[in-house]
């Protein structure tokens, strides 16, 4: 099969990436608008860019009905700050009923039943279900179309770390005990620790 980009209706072209680019780790953001209304919401594009400065970045879409903002990118727009809660399998379903299209008053945090708990370095609340976050302040956005299917990249600078206790040994997280889950096509979800393999990194070959 061979597909030029350019011929596909934008949904069409979703749905190649989604089923390419897998799986995807979930940013679970929160964020807060002007009022201080806290907002949660989760990303599948979304991944590290360097460890000095301590960058992350992930990609909120337009809405696909009229390539409106969503809720996430302006209130980081708005504060300059979001936190990025690692969700684990113990809260896939909240976090799933976060995608929800509420509306911009409403605290998804609070209505789908997770607990918010202050941050250090941001006035942004981070979700305490989560056991790991990363509290960010905005360092770049980049807009790329303003319709549906169009997106923009937010690239964050990590200010503080939270790491649980019982997940953190000698400077390093045990996957296991964080327990992510990752995020396929459609409505499908997986645990990328169910078949863990380990290679080592050569440094030539053998």
């Amino acid at each position: 099969m061979e597909i030029s980009p350019e011929t596909l209706e934008w949904r069409e072209a979703y749905k190649l990436l989604v089923g390419s680019i897998l799986p995807r780790p979930i940013a679970f953001v929160s964020s807060i608008d002007a009022n201080g209304i806290a907002n949660a919401a989760p990303f599948s594009f979304f991944t590290a860019i360097c460890a000095d400065p301590m960058l992350i970045c992930f990609s909120p879409m337009r809405r696909g009905t009229d390539g409106a903002k969503k809720d996430t990118l302006v209130n980081i727009e708005s504060t300059g700050q979001f936190v990025i809660n690692i969700v684990s399998n113990s809260m896939a379903e909240p976090m799933n009923d976060c995608a929800i299209e509420f509306s911009s008053d409403v605290d998804e945090i609070a209505e789908v039943g997770l607990t918010k708990e202050p941050s250090i370095k941001v006035s942004v609340p981070r979700i305490k279900e989560s056991l790991v976050h990363l509290e960010c302040v905005q360092e770049q956005v980049l807009h790329f179309g303003d319709t549906p299917g169009a997106g923009s990249l937010v690239i964050g600078r990590v200010v503080h770390v939270h790491v649980n206790d019982e997940l953190f040994d000698k400077g390093r997280i045990d996957s296991a005990k964080l327990n992510p889950i990752g995020r396929m096509a459609g409505n499908i979800f997986t645990d990328p620790l169910a078949k863990m393999f380990e290679m080592n990194r050569k440094t030539k070959k053998e």
